[in-house]
């Protein structure tokens, strides 16, 4: 049998958007030669909400039904699709709760999250993406509901504000087989603080994109994510604040940018 490299753990609410997800996952799998599971958590309160004993059990074991066939309806057609591998898990609990002790006894090099909804209130919510920036150490990717990645079809890598942290990682020379060229960099700066020419250039065949920090350097940013069809651009994960790369920055990134995000490990 077969030994992946990696381990892929996507978390997933089973939303709408679940399935251009996983096919983003397939998708860096198939780069990078990983495993994939889908883990999802259902809080009980969600399920059961009755006094009688015998009804929340009855009602459990239908959701867990219920659950289970909505999983396998999820990823068996992308599974068989694209010839891949796709196992699940699933629980009832309390979902940080759960979602921490699942990474723990996994141990997974990469987790996968759906891009935040159009609704603040879902995600598998926002306050989910933050928890995981927070708590797991790894590499991070960030599925975007529209502009995701195509399972065998080379990717558009762009970097962020000078981001390396990924090419540091053992599968970037992995990744960067399935890139196309040249890579495309995209940094915004505060020019009394920084000497940069506000140019697009190439340079060590990198095409060169630098943006003044203002208002709407993020919308011209997106714009140009856009334009240059980016399907996966890396984000560094700044231990020091005063970087462009900050946490308040990153959060700014995640929920501003209609685009996959590969975010390094902390």
């Amino acid at each position: 049998m077969k030994n992946s490299k990696y381990k892929i753990l996507v978390l997933s609410d089973l939303s709408k958007t679940a399935s251009t997800t996983i096919k983003s996952t397939v998708s860096l799998a198939q780069m990078i030669d990983a495993d994939i599971e889908l883990f999802h958590v259902k809080k009980h309160i969600d399920i059961v909400n009755i006094d009688n004993q015998l009804s929340a059990i009855r009602t459990l074991n239908n959701e867990q039904i219920t659950t289970k066939k909505k999983i396998e309806a999820l990823i068996n057609p992308i599974s068989k699709d694209y010839n891949v591998t796709i196992n699940y898990n699933y629980v009832f609990g309390k979902i940080k709760e759960e979602i921490r002790s699942h990474i723990a006894n996994s141990k997974p090099d990469i987790i996968v999250l759906g891009q935040r909804d159009s609704n603040p209130l879902q995600l598998i919510g926002d306050s989910i993406t933050r928890f995981i920036l927070k708590t797991f150490k790894g590499v991070i990717m960030i599925s975007s509901n529209e502009n995701a990645l195509v399972p065998n079809e080379k990717i558009s890598l762009g970097i962020f504000n000078d981001s390396n942290k990924i090419f540091n990682t053992e599968f970037s020379k992995d990744l960067m087989i399935h890139t196309k060229v040249p890579l495309k960099s995209f940094k915004i700066i505060n020019s009394q603080k920084e000497t940069a020419k506000i140019v697009a250039g190439k340079e060590e065949k990198i095409i060169k994109y630098v943006f003044e920090q203002n208002a709407d350097a993020m919308d011209t940013l997106s714009s140009y994510l856009l334009k240059n069809n980016i399907n996966l651009l890396c984000v560094d994960r700044a231990e020091d604040r005063a970087k462009n790369t900050n946490e308040a920055s990153l959060r700014e990134v995640v929920s501003k940018l209609n685009v996959s995000l590969l975010v390094s490990e902390a």
